[in-house]
């Protein structure tokens, strides 16, 4: 009897291989770099066999010989993938030398041609290199009309393409196996890069996609041959054509009006315009960064802001920030709703029974005067004002204005002075902003605001 055998708790195993989703490549890798417990990969499905646990996988029969800068593939992918606590659909989009097993992974909300001109101009200019035939689908994304050998390209993506020292070519329909490579890198991503990892943001998945494919798997030997990609591509270089440094990123142009307080409005967000000028812009996009032109002038240029990021106001870094906002902006009001919840159950009971006849943009009005009132008033003023006003079921704002006069004049309330600072005319900060009088907007503001509620009322 062996004294050296390794013993592994079933409990841990059990865990790693439910975490893994059966991945059992995936569960070495955690207990050799997480556990620090050193077993043979031999001995993990064996023990995984004792428990009931792991299968057979069928391997694939067919065999292609590779020659060295003959192709490359690309090919995406929908998985669901869980980013912090919800759950997201995403594509996948993956290049992959067929020769030194290189790959690029990259992960989007959504795939279209722009973006995948985006991905194979980061991708190959990471290699540096490019191999002159790609291998793709009868996908449109690339494709004009026709399919497999009689597939023509469309215009913009072949011109793309010859940029880069390469050309699509479509494998027949029906014939996916002609880039069984790409498949099998799919299947790769599937079992030894999404089991047992863990997700913040579309950034944080993108970030370890590329440690991963570019970094953990190029030092990989591959299968039975013991190829390592990142020494095989060292041989594979001199077989594929060698890319510029300078070749200008792809973008696409956006037309975009100026308002009268100099934003552009792009993809939910606002940018501030610098000039005095309120003339239209033009907006390029780039796959990582805007630019913003007029009569062919750049005026400034900004990083794109993470996923998700809507409703929010960009101003070139340095500079002094706008004084004030677009007036088409989206003003939610969750926070002052929670406040107003905050101060009292009676409070919460008043928002549900005011808040059931109104939606949209009234809903978020009546929350603000409310907030307002609630700052007028008081809180203990605003809570007696509201149990009235939910015991009588009033929900005209100036109603509850005149109940808290009513409460504040029959003596029970009284509303304190505000005590003043007199020596707040010695502070730098009054000094240095006394001599100018900043003009006053907030009329006009108010009535864009009430202009945009009653269009948005209107059926």
């Amino acid at each position: 009897m062996r004294r050296d055998r390794i013993e592994i708790d079933p409990e841990l195993l059990e865990r790693l291989y439910r975490d893994c989703r059966g991945r059992v490549q995936r569960v070495h890798e955690k207990l050799v770099e997480e556990e620090k417990i050193a077993v043979a990969y031999s001995t993990l499905t064996r023990m995984l066999g004792r428990l009931g646990l792991g299968q057979t996988r069928q391997q694939r029969c067919s065999r292609v010989p590779d020659e060295p800068g003959a192709e490359m593939q690309h090919d995406t992918t929908i998985y669901s993938v869980r980013l912090g606590e919800s759950l997201a659909r995403l594509v996948a989009s993956l290049l992959y030398l067929r020769y030194s097993k290189r790959r690029y992974l990259k992960f989007y909300r959504a795939f279209n041609r722009f973006r995948m001109k985006c991905f194979f101009h980061e991708g190959l200019l990471f290699w540096g290199y490019a191999a002159p035939e790609c291998i793709i689908d009868n996908t449109n994304l690339a494709r004009l009309r026709g399919t497999g050998a009689n597939a023509v390209m469309a215009p913009e993506m072949e011109a793309f393409s010859k940029a880069h020292g390469f050309r699509f070519v479509c494998h027949e329909k029906g014939h996916a196996n002609r880039k069984a490579g790409e498949e099998r890198s799919f299947y790769t991503v599937e079992t030894n890069f999404l089991p047992g990892r863990t997700f913040q943001s579309l950034e944080d998945l993108n970030r370890q996609a590329m440690e991963w494919a570019t970094v953990r798997m190029e030092q990989r030997p591959v299968a039975k041959t013991g190829l390592i990609p990142a020494r095989a591509f060292e041989h594979e270089r001199n077989y594929l054509v060698e890319l510029p440094t300078h070749l200008p990123p792809p973008y696409r142009v956006h037309e975009r009006g100026t308002d009268q307080y100099g934003y552009a409005a792009f993809e939910a967000n606002f940018y501030w315009v610098p000039g005095t000028s309120r003339e239209d812009v033009r907006v390029l996009e780039y796959g990582d960064r805007l630019k913003i032109y007029r009569s062919r002038r750049c005026l400034v240029e900004y990083p794109k802001p993470a996923d998700g990021v809507r409703n929010q106001l960009f101003s070139p870094p340095g500079l002094p920030s706008p004084r004030h906002q677009p007036p088409y902006r989206k003003r939610p009001t969750r926070e002052e709703e929670k406040r107003l919840r905050d101060l009292s159950e009676a409070v919460g009971r008043y928002l549900d029974f005011a808040l059931r006849t109104r939606s949209g943009a009234r809903r978020h009005r009546f929350i603000r005067e409310l907030f307002a009132l609630a700052g007028w008033t008081g809180p203990a003023l605003f809570v007696q004002t509201v149990e009235r006003a939910l015991r009588y079921a009033v929900t005209d704002l100036e109603t509850l204005r005149r109940m808290a006069r009513l409460l504040t004049s029959q003596g029970q309330w009284q509303v304190s002075g505000v005590e003043v600072d007199e020596s707040f005319s010695e502070r730098e900060a009054y000094q240095q902003g006394r001599l100018t009088d900043l003009p006053d907007f907030s009329l006009y503001e108010r009535m864009l605001e009430e202009q945009q509620d009653e269009e948005e009322e209107e059926p």
